[in-house]
Parts: C-alpha cells; sequence; structure tokens
C-alpha cells in the first residue's frame, strides 16, 4: 500500500480550505462587476488569462515536485492567486505581462517554498511587484473609465489592445491613447504645485471625497470585505489595522487643500487598491501574522507604508510594496504578540523559560 504525504490544512468542515477559497472569490465580484462597468471588458479578460496561467503553472510544478495534481488545484488557492492578480493589473494589459506576472507568482511566491501554507510572501503581490517594477509603462496604463472621452472599447478592440498598446483601430482611426488616463494617486503626485481645487476642477479623475470611480470600485470591495468578516472567513483585526493607520497618516500629513497637499484622509482610503489590499491582500492568513493582536500590528504596519511610499516614496501606488516589507516582519510580530498558554506566566523573550 502505497503511503502519500500531503500537507496542511488536512481540517474537513465549513471553513475547509476549497470553501474559504469560494467564499474570497465570491466576495470579490462586486470589485470585479464594478471594474468591468467602469474600465470595460480588460478586467474579465484579466481573470480569464490569469487563472488560466496560474493553473498551468501549478500543475507544471506539481507534475515537476511528483505531487498528486488535483489535490492541490482543487484548494483553489491558485484561482484566488490569479484573481486578486488580475484586479490589481491595470485592464490593458498586454497578456504577456498577465502570463509573467502570474507564472511568477506561483512558481517563485507559493511553490518554490513548498505550496500552500509555506510561503513567506504574499503570491500575488510578488508578481504584481515583478511586473510593476520590469514593466513600468505598460502597468502605469490604466483604460478611462466609462462617462469621459470617448465610449468604452468593444470585446474585439479590447482584445486588440491587451495584444498591442501601440496599435491603431480602424473604430474612429483613433489612436491607442484615447482609451486611457492617469489615475487619481498619479496625478495628485505628479502635479504637487497645484492646489487641490486646482487639481479637482483641471482633471476630472478626483471625485466627490475619492478618486472619480475608484470611490465605487473601493466601495465595492469593502462590501465584500465586510461579508468575508461576516461569514468569519478572517478577522477584523488586519484590516481595521490598515485602514486605520492609513486614515492617521493622511490626516497628520494632510496639508489642507492647499499646493504640495498629500491627499485627505477619505481620498487615501477610496483611491487605488486600499479596500482590495485591506480585505483581500493583508488577511492572507499564511504571510501575515497568525494572532489577533499580531494582525492588528501587521495591518498598522501595511498601513503606514503605504502612505509612506504614496506621499514620498516613487510610486503612486504601494500596497504591494508595503505587503511584502511586511511579510518579513511577519515572523517577528508573531515572537512578540503571541498569546500566553493558558496556566503558563508569560515567556522571557530571549531565554524561553516558561513557569
Amino acid at each position: 500500500m502505497a503511503l502519500v504525504r500531503m500537507t496542511s490544512p488536512h481540517a474537513k468542515g465549513n471553513n475547509r480550505t476549497q470553501t474559504i477559497m469560494l467564499w474570497v472569490l465570491a466576495a470579490t465580484l462586486p470589485g470585479v462587476l464594478a471594474m468591468t462597468w467602469f474600465f470595460g471588458w480588460g478586467t474579465l479578460i484579466n481573470i480569464v488569462l490569469a487563472s488560466a496561467f496560474a493553473l498551468g503553472a501549478e500543475v507544471l510544478i506539481l507534475r515537476i515536485r511528483k505531487r498528486p495534481i488535483n489535490f492541490f488545484i482543487s484548494d483553489g488557492s491558485a484561482l484566488v492567486t490569479a484573481w486578486l492578480l488580475a484586479l490589481a493589473l491595470p485592464p490593458l494589459s498586454p497578456w504577456w505581462l498577465v502570463l509573467i506576472a502570474t507564472s511568477f507568482a506561483i512558481v517563485f511566491g507559493k511553490q518554490l517554498y513548498g505550496g500552500l501554507g509555506q510561503n513567506p510572501f504574499n503570491p500575488a503581490m510578488l508578481g504584481y511587484a515583478v511586473v510593476l517594477i520590469s514593466f513600468p509603462v505598460e502597468m502605469t496604463t490604466w483604460p478611462a473609465w466609462r462617462g469621459v472621452g470617448e465610449a468604452l472599447p468593444d470585446v474585439q478592440a479590447t482584445l486588440g489592445l491587451l495584444e498591442s498598446l501601440q496599435r491603431v483601430f480602424s473604430i474612429g482611426v483613433q489612436a491607442i491613447d484615447g482609451w486611457t488616463a492617469a489615475t487619481p494617486l498619479d496625478v495628485l503626485k505628479n502635479n504637487d504645485s497645484l492646489t487641490m481645487a486646482e487639481l479637482a476642477s483641471q482633471q476630472p479623475v478626483f471625485g466627490a471625497f475619492g478618486g472619480n470611480v475608484w470611490e465605487w470600485v473601493n466601495l465595492a470591495y469593502l462590501a465584500g470585505g465586510l461579508l468575508l468578516i461576516y461569514k468569519k472567513i478572517f478577522t477584523w483585526h488586519a484590516p481595521v489595522g490598515m485602514l486605520g493607520a492609513l486614515f492617521v497618516m493622511s490626516l497628520l500629513f494632510w496639508g489642507g487643500s492647499g499646493s504640495g497637499s498629500n491627499g485627505s484622509p477619505l481620498f487615501h482610503l477610496f483611491s487605488g487598491a486600499a479596500m482590495l489590499g485591506a480585505f483581500f491582500i493583508v488577511t492572507d492568513p499564511v504571510s501575515g501574522a497568525t494572532s489577533k493582536l499580531g494582525r492588528l500590528v501587521f495591518g498598522m504596519g501595511v498601513g503606514v507604508l503605504v502612505y509612506i511610499i504614496r506621499a514620498w516614496g516613487g510610486y503612486p501606488d504601494a500596497v504591494a510594496f508595503a505587503v511584502l516589507l511586511m511579510n518579513l516582519a511577519a515572523p517577528t510580530i508573531d515572537y512578540y504578540t503571541t498569546p500566553r498558554t493558558y496556566g503558563h506566566r508569560k515567556a522571557e523573550r530571549g531565554m524561553g523559560k516558561v513557569d
């Protein structure tokens, strides 16, 4: 009789791995619908491409490692990584960009360390960071949203845009630039000489309290995240820690509405990937902290780093870099925040003595 060794988790029940992954995918649907409505078909195409590439890379590595393919594929973790990457990438990303990001996330972010449960870094954010550093132009090319300028490209035109961002279509004989626009965080970073009132009057990218349409996208992810908390897929500690720290930092360094403003707290909470990061990235149980206090500290660290990089760093948004940096700190956070075992005094750090 052959003995097959399986990695954790082994538990069955309502919170088994597959069920959790399916709930996470379901909770992203409001955000998926919002992004598709405002930015066109590119988001859905990203999801399809990323899912295919992720599953393909997972199967390939599992075959090389001689691991049971059906068991590991069925847990849904590869699909979650693919979906989160697809939602983070610009909707008009060329197919090869999706391939590089997804393959790197699965191979180097997950399987290289032994698979699910053993990866020290968030795989989706690792893949995102690699393509952001390597292909900055493609990663900062976002489509104009519904209601601004030309109508959104149809499916056929979107597939063409994915293939080449330089091509001119017969539809109106217009160049690709007609479909693209800067994100609100990018506009704010590159126009610090203007007041917020001047920016709002000159740039339609600014909405009522956050980035135009980004307000609705972030509200959609917020709704999905609250559903996951209600279903007890994860606790509130990491999301509240991140959003609370981001709010406090943006309040302290707001600078008002004059020139050189870093943006209001509401602007930072409802622009970019704030809600996606808070509810779907920092809540990763593998690469984050484990205790409730540790998750709170982990989330706070991400929120502080997101604001620092947004306000004074070289990238408009910073969720990926902030999460990866805090992934490095997660073991230390766990060391100092592990709760005391019942019946024991708190251990003396560095000595390991417990009564």
